[in-house]
């Protein structure tokens, strides 16, 4: 259906944020208070319209990290927040460091400083952006769940708004009896703060040439179990981090596992996705790791009770990109605000949503929204302790180019020299340029592993038993948000990719939404289907892609996952 035939609503506001994270909902309510104590105090008035956009059915619905939380920016923001109610599951009481083989486990000595969790709270990042909610509601910002952004706005290179997503079209496109089209929201500034490989964040950075002189972001995949366990087995406040096992030493990542009580528990792994192995598995990498008698004997006789996924912005100080446009500021992952060295982000998103909000306030009193005023985030951000803490880390992520323990000497040098080794801004290449052509060593090696692995539905699960527990649902008849064009169906998915990579969206994606099918020929032939209401919304199809032929687009608001403990 032709954008021209539709009669489109336009909405006026003078602030539009979206994505209802840590970061824009820190920044909407700093912003208020700053407008508040202005107006206490000047004749002159600001009473802008402030609105938040938010994709899920509620606020938190798709908020997911492990998570432990630095409170260094909450206390700048509320105060009081023990008072206020903030939702803390446990403060870290305990914390430790493995290395595990295939059947021992070896606890390092002393937990690296950029690891240690002292005076750090556990929590749940879903209840926590809830009530970042309810105080940005309380200080009068509109917050509109079930809406996602679909389209920016642009005058030129000015950003002046968003389109919202079209409700009520079928899977061909075509207006269903209760369709309704999206609005043109128009602001005076756009805050994107989408989270990791953000929709509209991916968009404008390419349209606007925003990562200009940066290196590419570079991703993880965590992948996320809450479990329900005896008594007795864990105390509350408990941290525990592990490498090695089942990870091979070229490809990054690790676990994690908090007690936000005696009996429950969150457990992820997190697997880097500029892996050469085509098979790589977040969601498999996850079931192994439970199978370590020490992560087994903590869950025997537990329930798993929650799932979830999402992808990490681990690229660090070097592959964020320029944090302003005329009309346009990103926040939270949308801008790389992630320090993967200390494994945390929530902090500094929550700063960077912050110092956006500073910079609005600027922009309100001058009624001056271009890039030439919006600068005044960066120049904010650069004299911050939040770039101080990025830019220690900033070559974290790429001392592991060459694997795990080359990469722990080279980690451990930057620690000691502030952060450079060698050289500075050591390079990196964008995730799916790593992945090795599909051969016989990977084919072999994967259908092994996965034939010697029995899901028992206990300990561990398979794929749509664990999206299962995700509540994740969609409108089944709806355009596929997946978007795939159907020549490269047909050219690629369905016979290219099958001998060059063996159809690696089927091992990356931890959702199952890509599966190869037989077409029941005589010659055995295999197609791709995608099951789009699986999604859980975290974006790795469309980083990973050898091909780069997935765009992950915004499915009609309010479909996603509905996390719980997330």
């Amino acid at each position: 259906m032709a954008d021209l035939d539709i009669q489109r609503e336009t909405l006026e506001m003078d602030v539009l944020f979206v994505g209802a994270g840590p970061a824009n909902l820190s920044a909407a309510i700093h912003l208020q208070n700053l407008i508040a104590a202005h107006n206490a105090q000047s004749d002159s008035k600001l009473e802008p319209q402030i609105a938040i956009l938010e994709k899920g059915q509620r606020v938190g619905d798709h908020l997911l990290s492990g998570a432990i939380l630095d409170p260094i920016a909450l206390r700048e923001l509320v105060p009081d927040f023990k008072d206020q109610g903030c939702p803390i599951e446990a403060e870290v009481t305990a914390e430790s460091l493995y290395f595990l083989t295939r059947r021992f486990h070896f606890r390092f000595p002393l937990v690296p400083p950029p690891m240690q969790n002292h005076g750090n709270y556990i929590i749940s990042l879903n209840k926590f952006g809830a009530w970042l909610g309810k105080l940005a509601e309380e200080r009068g910002v509109n917050i509109f769940t079930g809406f996602a952004g679909a389209a920016m706005l642009l005058d030129g290179q000015k950003v002046v708004g968003v389109r919202t997503d079209d409700k009520g079209l079928d899977k061909h496109g075509r207006p269903k009896p209760n369709f309704e089209p999206g609005m043109n929201i128009r602001a005076k500034v756009t805050v994107l703060g989408e989270g990791p490989r953000g929709s509209l964040t991916k968009e404008i950075v390419r349209r606007l040439n925003l990562d200009s002189g940066c290196n590419p972001q570079s991703y993880e995949t965590g992948v996320k179990e809450l479990w329900e366990i005896p008594a007795g087995r864990i105390k509350k406040g408990t941290v525990i981090h592990t490498i090695g096992f089942p990870l091979p030493a070229d490809i990054y990542g690790g676990s994690w596992i908090y007690a936000m009580s005696d009996t429950l528990l969150s457990v992820g792994f997190v697997t880097a996705l500029d892996a050469e192995d085509p098979t790589n598995d977040p969601h498999f990498n996850l079931q192994k790791f439970k199978t370590h008698p020490f992560v087994r004997r903590l869950l025997e006789g537990g329930k798993m009770v929650g799932y979830g996924a999402k992808t990490i912005s681990g690229g660090g100080y070097f592959s964020m990109p320029r944090l302003y446009a005329d009309g346009l500021l990103l926040t939270g992952e949308s801008g790389g605000f992630l320090n993967m060295m200390r494994l945390k982000g929530i902090h500094l998103a929550m700063k960077s949503g912050m110092l956006a909000a500073e910079t609005i306030f600027e922009a309100l009193k001058r009624n001056d929204f271009s890039a030439q005023t919006l600068k005044l985030y960066d120049e904010k951000f650069q004299a911050s302790w939040a770039k101080k803490e990025l830019y220690r880390s900033r070559n974290f992520r790429q001392a592991f180019n060459y694997g795990l323990y080359f990469g722990m000497i080279r980690a451990g040098a930057q620690m000691l020299l502030g952060g450079k080794i060698l050289k500075d801004r050591l390079p990196l290449e964008a995730d799916h340029t790593h992945m090795a052509r599909f051969s016989r060593v990977w084919r072999e090696k994967y259908l092994r592993e996965k034939a010697n692995f029995k899901f028992d539905g206990k300990l561990t699960f398979d794929k749509l038993s664990d999206v299962y527990e995700s509540r994740t649902t969609h409108e089944e008849n709806q355009p596929c948000h997946l978007y795939i064009r159907p020549e490269v169906i047909a050219d690629i998915c369905n016979t290219k990719c099958i001998t060059e990579y063996g159809n690696p969206c089927q091992h990356f994606c931890p959702a199952n939404v890509y599966e190869m099918v037989s077409t029941n020929d005589l010659m055995g032939t295999k197609k791709l289907h995608i099951n789009a209401s699986n999604c859980v919304h975290c974006k790795t199809c469309d980083i990973a892609d050898p091909y780069q032929a997935i765009t992950w687009k915004v499915p009609e608001g309010g479909g996603g996952p509905v996390y719980t403990n997330g």
